[in-house]
């Protein structure tokens, strides 16, 4: 199967910003899409996330789930925040598949940990710091749906 990608890049020069770029995005997603995130410690990876919940019209507080590994938020559709970084092999063991393939979005921090794992049309975003608060939001998306999103979004 041959998956088109497409390459994106969003500045941002402030952690508001950064919010407003993923609340918008959240708009344009639906049931079952995955976002692959990676970034520094302390790039903006749970900044990115808490505008996407606002976008999806969360309520509570959402911060990094580095310790409990997955945290799933309600809103207009349910939002299961990830961060793998900590699971090794026992990813599939984990019963993670219903989330990846559920019915809300999935957010994944450190994604490149488990790849292999992760469904082929998917939203790679990557942060990076720049200077100061700037940064480069840097988007492949994998698929016409999430090509469709991106054009949108720069639209």
């Amino acid at each position: 199967m041959n998956i088109e990608s497409k390459n994106y890049l969003f500045p941002s020069d402030s952690p508001e910003q950064t919010q407003q770029f993923a609340e918008r995005l959240a708009s344009l997603l639906g049931p079952g899409d995955v976002i692959a995130l990676e970034g520094d410690l302390g790039a903006g990876k749970t900044t990115f996330t808490q505008g996407l919940a606002k976008g999806l019209g969360i309520k509570t507080v959402v911060n990094s789930p580095t310790f409990t590994i997955i945290k799933e938020y309600q809103g207009i559709l349910p939002l299961y925040h990830m961060d793998v970084y900590r699971v090794d092999d026992e990813f599939e063991e984990l019963g993670f598949d219903e989330y990846l393939y559920g019915e809300g979005i999935t957010v994944v921090e450190w994604a490149s940990m488990i790849r292999s794992v992760l469904p082929p049309v998917l939203l790679e975003i990557c942060i990076k710091r720049t200077a100061g608060d700037s940064r480069e939001v840097q988007v492949t998306a994998h698929g016409d749906h999430f090509i469709s999103v991106c054009e949108e979004l720069i639209g």
